[in-house]
């Protein structure tokens, strides 16, 4: 079945087509570890790892780069300012190494309870200053790039056209502090590959310029085609990376070796919360701490963000993430009934199930569509085995653990099989024999409750 992926590049969905069939090459751009992820930043998280999963059930093999920058993104997201490591090491006292290394693990931590997969290369920009050296070489040794009193900087009066993702004619920005910040520029949308460090700089590398340290942008282009070659198949980022840091990256892949370094540019949207943006004035920075703290499963999120395509904006409220914690306990107990369940099922039905769902999937990543597929076959009136194994597949999309379900793993074969009979029944308009089954059940120290999603068990 043909996949088809929406490229921030050409504006479309466009078939995939990877350039080696054996294995897709993804470059995504991970966390500036100087503070928690938020939920908003973890929602890119979700979709990249859908995209692994939605690739990998097409059956290809996936080689995944993901970045850590532990140095050089400034506050600005531009040229001014401290770098971001820096200003975070200052105000908590600690060191900009302890700085990184903490928010890293917390990062790692948050993707574990996500049931997000660590893509196959992990990459720290401090651990690749030597690359990213010779690439700033490479640019000005190919006249991309000049040097100025504080910094290397690229040229972007030597391409063919800047930008190329987001479409801005320059000429109707207005100057602002991040393109007038350094009076030497050749132009002021020329933006820096290598910063000339103040003596008290708390991060800097002995370089051809004296003690220095690297922008934002060079370290994701020399490390995407230090693993990944020159050119590969998919970059992936939050959609508040293109205007500045992928049209730059794009720009010195350019410079270095004449080549756009991904086919197809991948975007996630941003999360709103109660309808506005995520800020700290408003007290609504959340992390999924705090949504655990309240007593969700972290999963519970990672469901409500299907509700969404990643190409969409969409709104966290916290009735929605009730919402989404019944819908999550509705899937797991669905599952449960089907696999605990000897009804047969033909095989034409599992085979319609499954391209639909598989079509969705196939569709850029259309997870709103494939759940409803998945809630019919939650639904689906005849209970089986075959059907629960479907929903098993499903999930290595979703990701959900559908079959670790702690409560009904303590509830004992014969209260699922007293939960049949009653279905059973019900069928049969037999409403004396249904009520004697729930007597029975309830007796037993269980509760049931008939939903338009199935029979939910729980423990009184």
């Amino acid at each position: 079945m043909e996949l088809y992926l929406y490229n921030t590049l050409t504006k479309q969905k466009e078939k995939f087509i990877p350039i080696d069939k054996s294995e897709v090459k993804i470059y995504s751009c991970g966390p500036t570890v100087y503070k928690d992820a938020t939920i908003g930043n973890l929602r890119t998280n979700v979709f990249q790892d859908v995209l692994r999963r939605v690739l990998r059930y097409n059956g290809y093999k996936i080689k995944h780069v993901m970045n850590i920058t532990d140095v050089g993104h400034l506050v600005s997201d531009g040229d001014d300012g401290e770098d971001k490591i820096v200003k975070s090491a200052k105000e908590e006292h600690k060191t900009p190494e302890e700085i990184a290394e903490h928010y890293t693990k917390l990062f790692f931590e948050d993707l574990k309870n996500l049931n997000i997969e660590t893509p196959e290369i992990i990459c720290k920009a401090t651990d690749h200053i030597s690359i990213m050296l010779d690439y700033v070489k490479s640019l000005i040794d190919n006249g991309y790039a000049y040097e100025t009193s504080t910094a290397i900087y690229f040229d972007i009066s030597k391409l063919d056209k800047y930008p190329v993702l987001s479409n801005l004619n320059l000429d109707d920005q207005k100057a602002g502090a991040r393109v007038e910040i350094d009076k030497e520029k050749r132009n002021p949308y020329d933006f820096a590959l290598w910063i000339k460090a103040p003596e008290n700089h708390l991060m800097k590398w002995d370089s051809p310029w004296g003690p220095s340290y690297p922008g934002w942008h060079i370290e994701c282009s020399a490390m995407g085609q230090h693993y990944l070659g020159e050119v590969f198949d998919i970059h992936t980022g939050g959609i508040d990376l293109i205007p500045t840091h992928h049209e730059n990256e794009i720009a010195q892949s350019k410079g270095k070796c004449g080549k756009n370094p991904a086919h197809y540019w991948m975007h996630g949207e941003y999360l709103l919360i109660n309808g506005g943006k995520m800020s700290k004035s408003l007290g609504n920075v959340y992390l999924l701490n705090d949504l655990i703290n309240k007593g969700y499963d972290p999963l519970v999120y990672k469901i409500f963000l299907y509700s969404g395509n990643y190409r969409n904006k969409i709104n966290f409220t916290w009735e929605a993430m009730d919402a989404s914690a019944k819908s999550l306990e509705r899937l797991k107990n669905g599952y449960e009934i089907h696999a605990n369940s000897e009804d047969y099922i033909g095989d034409n039905i599992i085979e319609e199930f499954e391209k639909r769902f598989h079509k969705a999937i196939n569709d850029d990543m259309n997870m709103p569509l494939a759940m409803s597929v998945v809630w019919e076959v939650v639904r689906y009136e005849k209970k089986s085995k075959k059907l629960a194994e479907l929903l098993l597949k499903f999930d290595s999309i979703l990701g959900l653990k559908i079959n670790e379900n702690k409560d009904n793993n303590e509830i004992p074969e014969e209260i699922f099989e007293l939960v049949e009979k009653r279905k059973i029944a019900r069928e049969n308009k037999n409403w004396e024999e249904s009520d004697k089954l729930r007597n029975m059940i309830n007796e037993k120290g269980y509760n049931i409750k008939d939903t338009t999603n199935g029979v939910e068990i729980s423990k009184k």
